[in-house]
């Protein structure tokens, strides 16, 4: 049998942290050595595992990294996401981002960290999430012939504590069909009197209700005629899964960004 990779969680504390945790605790492929918080956070010193909702792992959340580390899982906020960054970096440990809302520069750091080591970087680590990317890319492929007469919507639902909208994952949604259909115009919501839908236009939906997990449709819209994609989750463990379905392939790859497209084999 191999021996498990060392995995730190960065965001420890967090609702995906704690899946991650009580997920990779059962995990034979992998070995918690780092549970990781903000300086500031009131559950350090907390054990994992009594964090998590499961058995004590006797290891506490904790500031700092531990010293031998095989691959890391960031799941925290945009700017502790980039103390993440900067830490694999320094010490070359391979990184899984599935932290959302980053911006243009700090996307832009993320490359360049990857030129130095390995890293997956994902709007969205669901296995199911990213079929739904490679269908809605078929289907909008598949439209170009047609795509003067084809109105693109894209509703999204969310849980009320999620603070970015709408989600990155439905612009990533939005960029993949753009980047076959060719819209340059992405609108978000709709109040008043807007006039009639133009025809490069994208619309956006955020929709926050309750402890919602994750939902995105995506319609193509024709006259006469409506193709949807839809992928739903009922709980976080999707995205926890995927983390560790990215993080075993990265630990052996040689430096450069990775998506969940490369993972997965789409």
């Amino acid at each position: 049998m191999k021996t498990p990779l060392a995995v730190v969680i960065h965001g420890a504390s967090g609702r995906n942290g704690r899946r991650l945790i009580a997920l990779g605790s059962q995990d034979p492929r992998f070995q918690i050595v780092g549970a990781v918080v903000g300086p500031t956070s009131s559950s350090l010193g907390t054990d994992a595992g009594t964090l998590a909702g499961i058995a004590p792992l006797d290891l506490p959340l904790t500031a700092g990294w531990p010293k031998t580390v095989d691959v890391a899982i960031d799941f925290s906020t945009p700017d502790a996401c980039l103390m993440a960054v900067e830490h694999c970096r320094r010490h070359q440990i391979p990184l899984v981002i599935a932290t959302t809302g980053l911006d243009g520069q700090q996307v832009a750091r993320i490359h360049a960290a990857a030129e130095v080591i390995p890293i997956c970087y994902a709007p969205n680590m669901s296995v199911a999430v990213n079929i739904a990317m490679k269908l809605v890319e078929e289907a909008a492929k598949a439209l170009v012939p047609v795509k003067d007469n084809v109105d693109v919507e894209i509703i999204e639902r969310h849980h009320r504590m999620k603070e970015d909208s709408p989600s990155g994952t439905a612009l990533k949604f939005g960029q993949i069909v753009a980047g076959q259909l060719g819209q340059e115009h992405h609108v978000h919501g709709r109040h008043g009197l807007v006039g009639k839908r133009p025809r490069n236009e994208i619309g956006y939906h955020a929709v926050r209700i309750g402890d919602d997990a994750g939902q995105h449709t995506i319609c193509f819209g024709m006259m006469g005629e409506i193709i949807e994609v839809r992928v739903a989750a009922s709980n976080r463990d999707p995205y926890a899964v995927g983390s560790y379905i990215a993080a075993h392939y990265l630990a052996d790859k040689p430096a450069g960004l990775y998506t969940m497209f490369d993972v997965l084999g789409l």
